[in-house]
């Protein structure tokens, strides 16, 4: 947005030599560090982009000197920066520097996937009742987090050591899924859509997760059977509704 000149921002893993005795890198890694060349005074995280939002729109800087405003977003960079690897995943190469896990933030993303997906899926169970069984309210909280025992489990089996960064790819697949549903759920309310077609999209959308599920697992390097032990899982469920029995 032009707040910075064009030489004003570098990847941390192409830190300048020259800064580097000023620069925590492992924290630098965690939360965009700002540099002031001239006297070497570095920043990090939310207090950079403070002062960086704050220099090119002083109108907000009196809001960035408010406490309970930068405690709040201070703890909303913390929970995006530290999931940021789940949300966007990429290949690890070499000995990169990577985020440092944080396992409460990672199970606040859970949470909050697990919360936001399960009340679209139960929306949209709502229209599907033509040909899937309407179940109880809890129906498709227990189905989301029963998928996420079930695959913390057997990833626990495959590597111990990636369980919680596959978990957060699911949760992420899962809830970029529901959101794409929410289209069709908006149609739904406005017009009347035949239940072959929304089955067809929810099939669509579930394709495009397996997918994903698929070329994340890859990235992780975790091989077919996470995503084979999704797939069966999903298959199970629906068998369980079908026969009506939750």
């Amino acid at each position: 947005m032009g707040m910075l000149d064009e030489h004003g921002r570098e990847p941390y893993q192409n830190i300048p030599t020259e800064l580097c005795p000023f620069i925590d890198r492992q924290r630098a890694v965690d939360e965009i560090a700002l540099v002031n060349r001239r006297t070497g005074e570095v920043s990090y995280g939310i207090s950079s982009l403070f002062q960086i939002i704050g220099n090119a729109w002083p109108l907000f800087k009196p809001l960035f000197s408010f406490k309970p405003f930068t405690t709040g977003m201070s703890k909303l960079y913390t929970f995006i920066s530290a999931n940021r690897k789940v949300i966007v995943p990429v290949k690890v190469v070499g000995n990169t520097i990577q985020p440092t896990f944080k396992l409460k933030y990672r199970l606040a993303y859970l949470l909050l996937t697990w919360l936001i997906t399960s009340i679209i899926l139960t929306e949209y169970a709502k229209i599907l009742t033509a040909i899937v069984p309407l179940g109880k309210a809890y129906r498709e909280y227990m189905i989301c987090g029963g998928q996420i025992l079930v695959q913390y489990v057997i990833v626990g089996i495959v590597n111990k050591y990636k369980r919680w960064d596959y978990l957060g790819n699911m949760m992420t697949i899962s809830f970029a899924g529901s959101l794409l549903l929410l289209p069709m759920l908006l149609i739904a309310q406005l017009i009347a859509v035949n239940t072959l077609v929304k089955i067809a999209y929810f099939m669509a959308v579930a394709g495009c997760m397996l997918l994903e599920n698929a070329r994340r697992s890859n990235l992780l390097e975790l091989g077919w059977t996470l995503t084979v032990s999704w797939v069966l899982y999903r298959i199970l469920v629906l068998l369980i509704i079908l026969n009506a029995v939750i």
